[in-house]
């Protein structure tokens, strides 16, 4: 296929329900367009006024209307399948981007064609001197899989001194502003339809490492999100997708001589933090979530046993050195108190 300059970078943005959010921040992208980049919406099945509301008042803009709520993940590998493009920008519907975001993201891409995808810094837009949980300053993974940003672990989030300014290679790239090669993202499958939503971007990031692709940050371009749009904070289905999705992803990418030890220590971990929810927080929801999603992964883990064989025979050792850290930071930030990143680094 031949790409015309129009096309080379198709922007993203998946809607569902999302009228206000691209009222109040569709305008911005819009404006912040270099030559060669297009915005596509593609809405989610809303039930809201969007489709409608994007016609009468961008009608420039494509969309893509599918017939159901497929997800973040699914969403998304629907959509991108009638989107032709060298790099795909997913794009959540709650960023505010700034004036030439796109250019360092696209300059580095052009110049080391071995990075697979990267981010920008993702500020909180709410208080843009601070990071902003959903990545930060990009992604990495502790020994027993739990997520944490240069910029952000647990519930720590970090104001932004410009103490991680650098270009930094990841274990993962944010879902809410991620661009990525479109040959790569087919190449390992794209998103895991079957996640729905969260933890989705992460499986994706670690199978592109393991396949000997690279991950990065590039934070001379800067992103505003507002995040917690779709499920807020301490919602049960969010609970249920995160502890499921998370365990998911461990069983279909740690390698062989990993994964029964670092499960034996999720069970653990897992149900401590079911405890927790319940006896120091009193949320009887989120608890139960956390059954359901040990349940819920355990009646399915073994669908995935075909990715699993897969990803080990492609793996390149190599690729598992970044991005993977070698302790718990669960220890390092409880028992140790170590609360920033570049504490436990």
């Amino acid at each position: 296929m031949t790409l015309n300059r129009m096309n080379r970078i198709a922007i993203v943005i998946l809607n569902w329900n999302g009228r206000a959010m691209l009222k109040r921040f569709l305008p911005t992208v819009l404006a912040s367009l270099d030559d060669g980049a297009e915005v596509i919406v593609a809405d989610n099945a809303s039930t809201d006024d969007s489709v409608m509301w994007l016609k009468e008042h961008f009608p420039q803009v494509r969309q893509i209307v599918l017939e159901q709520n497929w997800g973040f993940a699914e969403g998304y590998n629907r959509a991108l399948k009638q989107v032709e493009a060298e790099y795909y920008v997913l794009l959540n519907s709650d960023v505010e981007v700034t004036e030439h975001w796109l250019t360092p993201l696209v300059a580095y891409m052009d110049r080391h064609p071995d990075v697979a995808a990267c981010q920008p810094k993702l500020l909180s837009e709410r208080d843009k001197n601070s990071f902003e949980y959903a990545g930060a300053c990009g992604g990495y993974l502790d020994k027993y899989g739990y997520p944490f940003c240069r910029g952000r672990i647990f519930d720590t989030v970090e104001p932004d001194e410009g103490q991680y300014d650098t270009v930094s290679e990841v274990l993962w790239a944010t879902g809410a502003c991620l661009m990525i090669r479109a040959r790569d993202y087919w190449e390992v499958g794209g998103l895991d339809g079957r996640f729905f939503a969260h933890n989705e971007e992460i499986d994706l990031c670690w199978r592109l490492c393991q396949y000997g692709r690279r991950i990065c940050c590039i934070p001379t371009s800067k992103v505003y999100h507002v995040g917690g749009g779709t499920l807020p904070k301490d919602n049960p289905m969010k609970t249920f997708l995160n502890f499921r999705n998370n365990l998911t992803m461990l069983y279909k990418n740690l390698p062989d001589g990993e994964l029964h030890k670092v499960m034996r220590m999720r069970w653990f971990l897992d149900y401590l933090a079911a405890l927790q929810t319940l006896l120091l927080n009193g949320h009887w929801g989120d608890c139960k979530a956390i059954f359901r999603a040990r349940r819920a992964f355990k009646k399915w883990k073994h669908d995935f046993d075909d990715d699993r064989r897969d990803i080990q025979e492609r793996r390149q050792m190599k690729s598992l050195l970044v991005g993977r850290k070698p302790y718990s930071v669960l220890w390092q930030y409880y028992a140790k108190g170590r609360r920033r990143y570049s504490d436990v680094e």
